[in-house]
């Protein structure tokens, strides 16, 4: 598979380093927390050897990657692994943990559009991958690394989508895994995952960010290999996702890229893409990317509106959205980078918002779980303040599936979500989108009332 790697690339790539986002220390190799041994802080993967911007070379880069499409190479087949001349390589391909991850669909959301204000609305769905969430795209980049590396134990905290996608690429590539995850903060749905893939599960009584943190002592005691968003090559994965998506708009770049906001992983990977192809030429302009925190676990919100970014206002997060209930995100300095280098913004959203977004997202067909749907939500306000203009070009990051969460969507069409909360009354303008099944004697004419009923409702 090795030959199929563009060599001028491929050599640069195996070139790469690991540097320090606040003190830009740089490393061959990372400790087992990923920290900056000066520091403390975070590591980020880099190519001091990537030529400079040449269109030529932008239009070959294209053209590998489009043939590549029409290959049966494993590592081709991957929507990842495609990608390979922007990521690091492998000393021996057959390392790969691969099950096609990436290849994700771009839906064009109309009605979304029209609440939303704006003439055009799509929305890239990550949670078509594998496991049924984005972490899939960093997860076999990041735990090739660690089978290649040797280790047999890799181990993450979560929120559910984490432990879900490590626990199945571990068991794909014959090794074992460690779940962390915050004792009745986590859909059923995540959770089965992780159990039917074989992960040893402990479920913790304290929150994410507490699981993380003790994750942290165990991987420094431990042969075990940390694969939380911590790791730089889960964002070297992650960030193939905004390759994916310029190429699908044929190297047109939209205006504004919507993100959720938890651990901040993601935003930070698909913008160092974003910055990364305009070093390359492949781009000539970036999108603004704009972060979405539920306003229970907005730590990023609050940081950049309190203090300007100088320092992280870390909190104890509460939401429904429980993807991104997280109050002391790891990669907020990442973030900020790339807020500052795109010009994008920051904008919270309530449970209530969440909701609506999310059926409304339903409504176009496509579903997602709570924490995209802050995405929408969140747009609506954008356009409201004005930074979001009406004919610019929008594009929805959806990171995890419909059925990660089908709890929350039972109870919203039942009536029962917001059923003894201080939303409770706010909640009472989501009736209309509310729909839950009609139960009815077995008899014909009965159905056919029930149609006729739902007929008069759509006029």
């Amino acid at each position: 598979m090795a030959e199929t790697v563009d060599a001028t690339i491929a050599a640069t790539s195996r070139g790469c380093k690991l540097r320090c986002v606040a003190c830009a220390s740089e490393f061959e190799r990372a400790e087992q927390d990923f920290r900056c041994l000066r520091c403390g802080e975070l590591l980020e993967v880099f190519y001091p050897s990537w030529p400079k911007a040449d269109p030529k070379r932008a239009r070959e880069l294209q053209t590998i990657w489009l043939d590549r499409r029409k290959s049966f190479s494993v590592l081709d087949q991957s929507g990842v692994w495609r990608f390979r001349d922007l990521l690091p390589a492998m000393q021996d391909w057959r390392n790969v943990i691969t099950m096609r991850e990436g290849n994700t669909p771009v839906f064009e959301l109309p009605r979304c559009a029209k609440s939303a204000g704006v003439h055009r609305l799509i929305a890239k769905h990550q949670g078509m991958n594998p496991t049924g969430s984005f972490k899939d795209t960093g997860m076999t980049l990041a735990i090739s690394v660690a089978r290649e590396e040797k280790y047999r134990w890799v181990a993450c905290a979560s929120t559910g989508n984490t432990s879900a996608s490590m626990a199945a690429y571990a068991a794909q590539g014959g090794l074992r895994s460690l779940v962390l995850i915050p004792e009745g903060k986590i859909s059923w749905g995540k959770l089965s995952q992780a159990l039917d893939y074989g992960a040893l599960t402990c479920q913790l009584r304290t929150d994410f960010d507490g699981c993380l943190r003790l994750l942290r002592e165990v991987v420094k005691r431990l042969p075990v290999y940390l694969l939380n968003s911590v790791n730089p090559y889960r964002l070297e994965g992650q960030k193939t996702a905004a390759i994916e998506l310029l190429e699908q708009l044929e190297w047109n770049v939209p205006d504004h890229i919507i993100v959720p906001g938890g651990n901040l992983g993601n935003s930070s990977a698909l913008g160092k893409a974003l910055l990364e192809m305009r070093e390359l030429g492949l781009i000539s302009r970036l999108p603004k990317l704009s972060v979405i925190q539920a306003e229970g676990a907005n730590p990023l919100v609050r940081t950049i509106r309190e203090n300007g970014g100088k320092s992280l206002v870390t909190m104890e997060p509460h939401t429904m959205a429980t993807a991104i209930q997280i109050g002391n995100p790891a990669s907020w300095r990442k973030a900020l980078h790339v807020l500052d280098a795109t010009g994008g913004t920051v904008e919270q959203v309530t449970e209530v918002e969440i909701a609506l977004a999310k059926t409304e997202i339903g409504s176009d067909g496509i579903g997602c779980e709570p924490a995209s749907a802050v995405t929408l939500a969140g747009l609506k306000k954008l356009v409201h303040s004005g930074f979001v203009a009406p004919e610019e070009s929008v594009v929805l990051i959806l990171t995890g599936n419909l059925l990660k969460d089908p709890e929350y969507t039972l109870k919203f069409h039942r009536g029962e979500l917001f059923a003894g909360t201080r939303d409770e009354g706010e909640a009472k303008s989501l009736a209309s989108h509310r729909r839950e099944p009609v139960v009815l004697d077995a008899d014909a004419d009965a159905v056919v009332r029930a149609l006729e009923e739902a007929e008069k409702r759509t006029v």
